[in-house]
Formats: C-alpha cells, sequence, structure tokens
C-alpha cells in the first residue's frame, strides 16, 4: 500500500427477501446511496447463493467494495443509511451485516 494508504474492505450483508417486488424497487436506491458514498456495490443481491461448505447460506447476499473500513462502518450508520430503513424493512430481513477489511 502507499504510505498512508489503507486497505480496502468489503461490508457483507446476508439477508431473506421478503417481496420481489419491494427489493426491486429498494435496491436502486440503496446502490444510489452507497455510490454516493463512494461504496461500489458489486451487485450480488439478486444473485444466486449456492452452498459448497457449512451450514445453509443465506438466500440473498449483498457485497460492497470500499477503499476502508473506516468508510465502510461510516456509511452503515450514516443517514443515507438510516433513511432506507423502512424501504429494506419491506424488502428484506437482515440476518447479519458485517464488513471485512483485507490483509495488510
Amino acid at each position: 500500500y502507499a504510505q498512508g494508504a489503507k486497505p480496502k474492505a468489503y461490508s457483507i450483508g446476508e439477508t431473506e427477501i421478503l417481496a420481489p417486488s419491494a427489493q426491486a424497487a429498494y435496491l436502486p436506491a440503496a446502490r444510489q446511496a452507497i455510490e454516493a458514498a463512494h461504496g461500489r456495490a458489486l451487485r450480488t443481491a439478486a444473485g444466486r447463493v449456492v452452498q459448497i461448505e457449512g451450514e445453509a447460506p443465506p438466500k440473498s447476499v449483498g457485497i460492497v467494495e470500499w477503499d476502508s473500513l473506516d468508510d465502510a462502518v461510516a456509511f452503515y450508520k450514516s443517514k443515507a443509511w438510516a433513511d432506507l430503513a423502512p424501504q429494506r424493512d419491506k424488502a428484506v430481513k437482515v440476518i447479519r451485516r458485517y464488513a471485512v477489511e483485507v490483509e495488510k
């Protein structure tokens, strides 16, 4: 990493889709908010999830790339994310959401 550069991070949201039509309306708004915060949605939320090992996987997984772990955490604590809660709650049930920093 360049001097002072922080390692990238990825946020992962494991969800269950409650209403496909609500999810279809929610995803563009969520992706717009993520992009405004300099995140890059990898567009996995409506993709297929296949079990390889361990317990059954979640039904849906959203992955976002961030310039740093701090950026990811700040976004999920932001007003923009909080404002999307009513739409999100109609669209998906969040099983868990976390961020992972790339190894240095």
